[in-house]
C-alpha cells in the first residue's frame, strides 16, 4: 500500500490519507483500514442519461469523482476486490447529494480516506523498511504487521575487477548504488517509516551508505539528509530476501528495533513457539477458555491477525499468564 499523502490531527484523531493499492494484498489491508462511517473519495464509473433537444434519451458511462459516506463494505477474498457503498456527500453534475453509489477500489488508482478518529491500529500499519543487498542484487521491502512487501528488485551485472583496470567495475558499482538509492527515494515514505534496515554480507552496506549520503550532500537531497538517522546498518548472511527473516529474528537486531511493531511481533512469535516446545499443555484456544482467562486477569498480551481482525466470532489461541496470546481460524 502506497501512502501518497497524510494529514492527521494526532491530538483529536481526525484527518485523511491518500492511498493507492499497488498489489492484490494491499486490498486486504485497505479492507482492514476502512470502516463504516468513514468518508471515501475516489474515481468511479457512473451510468448517466442525457436528453437531447429533440427529446431523445441516450445512456452513457462516464468516469467521475465521488465522495461517499460509507454504509457497507464488502471484500471478495478470491478476486481481491474491495467494494464500498454509501451516500454521496459532495454533489457534482452527475450525482446528487444523498444518492447511493457503489465504488470498486482499483489497483494503482489513488483514493482518499477520511476518518473522524484514527486509532493507533490504523495509524501504525507500517513502520519498517529494509534494503537487503549483495553486489549486483538488492531488494527494497516494506515490512507491515502481517507481511513483507517487495517494492523493488534490482539486478545489475557488475564487471569483475581486472588487474590494472578497475574502471568498468567502478562504473558498474556506481550504477548499482544509484539504482538502489533511487528505489529508496521512490518507495520509502519517511513520514511513515520509523527505521530503514540496510543489510548485506561484508562491508557493502557501509560503502553504499557512505556513497548515498555523499551523493545526497552533493545534490542537496534534503529527504535523505534529514532522515540519515533512520538508517540502520546490519550484517546479513546474503542479499536475498529470505535474509530479512533472519535479521528480524536476531536478538541484537530486535533490541535496536525495539520501537517498531514488526520487531515486537517477531519477539511475540518467538516467545509463543518457545512455550509450545517447553509447556504445550498451557497452549489453549476457544472462546470459553479466553473468557475464563480474562475473568482471572490471566491475559497479558493479545495478538489478533488481520484475517480475524474484523470477524465478530473468532477463536483465540492463548497461553497462561505472562505469556503470548495468538489467534487461530474458526474450528
Amino acid at each position: 500500500m502506497k501512502c501518497i499523502h497524510r494529514s492527521i490531527d494526532y491530538r483529536h484523531g481526525e484527518g485523511e490519507v491518500v492511498l493507492m493499492a499497488e498489489e492484490p494484498e494491499d486490498m486486504w489491508h485497505a479492507y482492514n483500514l476502512i470502516q463504516v462511517g468513514d468518508t471515501l473519495k475516489s474515481t468511479t464509473i457512473r451510468k448517466v442519461q442525457t436528453q437531447s433537444a429533440t427529446g431523445s434519451v441516450a445512456n452513457s458511462k462516464i468516469r467521475t469523482t465521488l465522495t461517499l459516506k460509507l454504509e457497507d463494505i464488502d471484500f471478495d477474498t478470491q478476486a481481491c476486490v474491495l467494494r464500498v457503498k454509501g451516500r454521496n456527500v459532495q454533489e457534482n453534475q452527475y450525482v446528487k447529494m444523498g444518492a447511493y453509489h457503489t465504488i470498486d477500489l482499483e489497483m494503482n488508482r489513488k483514493f482518499t480516506l477520511r476518518k473522524v478518529e484514527w486509532d493507533s491500529v490504523a495509524v501504525d500499519r507500517l513502520d519498517l523498511a529494509a534494503v537487503i543487498m549483495q553486489e549486483g542484487l538488492a531488494y527494497i521491502c516494506l515490512v507491515t504487521s502481517s507481511m513483507t512487501l517487495t517494492r523493488a528488485k534490482i539486478e545489475i551485472n557488475i564487471p569483475r575487477k581486472r588487474r590494472g583496470d578497475c574502471s568498468q567495475h567502478d562504473k558498474g558499482i556506481k550504477r548499482y548504488y544509484d539504482q538502489v538509492m533511487q528505489a529508496i527515494i521512490r518507495h520509502v515514505n519517511f513520514d511513515v517509516v520509523k527505521c530503514v534496515l540496510v543489510a548485506s554480507p561484508g562491508f557493502l552496506k557501509n560503502q553504499f551508505f557512505e556513497w548515498m549520503i555523499a551523493e545526497a550532500v552533493k545534490n542537496d537531497n534534503r529527504l535523505l539528509m534529514d532522515n540519515k538517522s533512520k538508517f540502520l546498518l546490519i550484517h546479513s548472511s546474503s542479499g536475498h530476501k529470505h535474509a530479512l527473516k533472519e535479521l528480524l529474528s536476531d536478538a541484537s537486531v530486535g533490541h535496536r528495533l525495539a520501537d517498531t511493531k514488526a520487531a515486537s511481533e517477531v519477539r511475540a512469535l518467538d516467545s509463543f513457539y518457545q512455550m509450545l516446545q517447553t509447556d504445550p499443555n498451557r497452549a489453549l484456544y476457544g472462546y470459553n477458555h479466553v473468557e475464563k482467562a480474562n475473568s482471572l486477569q490471566a491475559i497479558e498480551t493479545l495478538l489478533i491477525s488481520d484475517e480475524l481482525f474484523r470477524v465478530e466470532n473468532f477463536v483465540v489461541l492463548f497461553l497462561s499468564r505472562r505469556q503470548i496470546f495468538l489467534p487461530m481460524f474458526n474450528l
